[in-house]
């Protein structure tokens, strides 16, 4: 699924609403509530993978994943932030590498986990997740890679979405493995499962194909603020993902 992350792939970017101005947006206690929700829901995988790779037990990890989320939201983390400076996942992961830091002095002064009211989202299939990671990477290297994951999954996600949206969710089924790249069934297969014509089922993949590939350069481009950052951020992410595999 490299072959998407490429600087190289046409489409208009829009870098209005980012992960930045959708956080530092946040007024009041409702919108803030809303912004941590959100920022936790795509994030808290990458996060728990970097907790868990610095050596902190599984049940641990979960609460300091909860917990680095809310103190960055509550501690206004992102108004003394400058996106200008860097990208998203460039800030967060030194905001969490701080908060580490800084760990058993909140231990002595509450509970872990106390003042947190989100419920790590799927818990055990993080873990599973983990535990397939390779052994050999850092925690930086660990997160990067979770982190390109996250957006990938955000993207079909979306893809999957807008399918079952127009009645195409059968279809979807039948070819979304084209756009991850790993399947292995040929176009006549899925003609003949589909009954439609090779032309259409020819057609049907690459819409689909290019309709990913714009799902996740907008996912790319909702954490950075500029072409120049979303360029780099493609290549890093690229990086991580190549990297991976040549272990494997």
């Amino acid at each position: 699924m490299t072959g998407w992350l490429s600087s190289s792939v046409g489409g208009q970017l829009r870098f209005e609403t980012t992960q930045w101005s959708l956080v530092s947006a946040a007024s009041d206690d409702e919108q803030k509530r809303g912004a941590l929700a959100g920022l936790y829901r795509s994030y808290c995988k990458p996060v728990y993978f970097f907790i868990r790779r610095r050596g902190y037990r599984r049940e641990d990890a979960q609460d300091l994943t909860q917990d680095f989320f809310v103190h960055l939201v509550e501690k206004n983390a992102f108004s003394r932030a400058d996106p200008s400076r860097g990208k998203f996942r460039t800030f967060l992961l030194g905001a969490l590498g701080f908060f580490l830091q800084h760990d058993s002095e909140r231990a002595h002064s509450q509970k872990r986990g106390g003042q947190s009211s989100l419920v790590f989202v799927d818990a055990a299939t993080a873990e599973v997740q983990y535990q397939l990671a390779d052994s050999a990477l850092t925690a930086e290297q660990v997160f990067d890679a979770r982190w390109a994951g996250t957006l990938i999954e955000g993207a079909l996600a979306r893809l999957q979405t807008e399918m079952e949206e127009a009645g195409k969710r059968e279809l979807f089924d039948q070819i979304w493995g084209f756009v991850a790249e790993d399947e292995e069934s040929s176009y006549a297969d899925v003609a003949r499962r589909t009954g439609l014509t090779m032309s259409a089922t020819k057609t049907a993949i690459y819409r689909l194909r290019s309709r990913y590939r714009a799902l996740l350069r907008d996912e790319i481009a909702r954490t950075v603020t500029s072409s120049a950052d979303f360029d780099e951020e493609i290549r890093a992410l690229r990086s991580s993902l190549v990297g991976r595999r040549s272990r494997r």
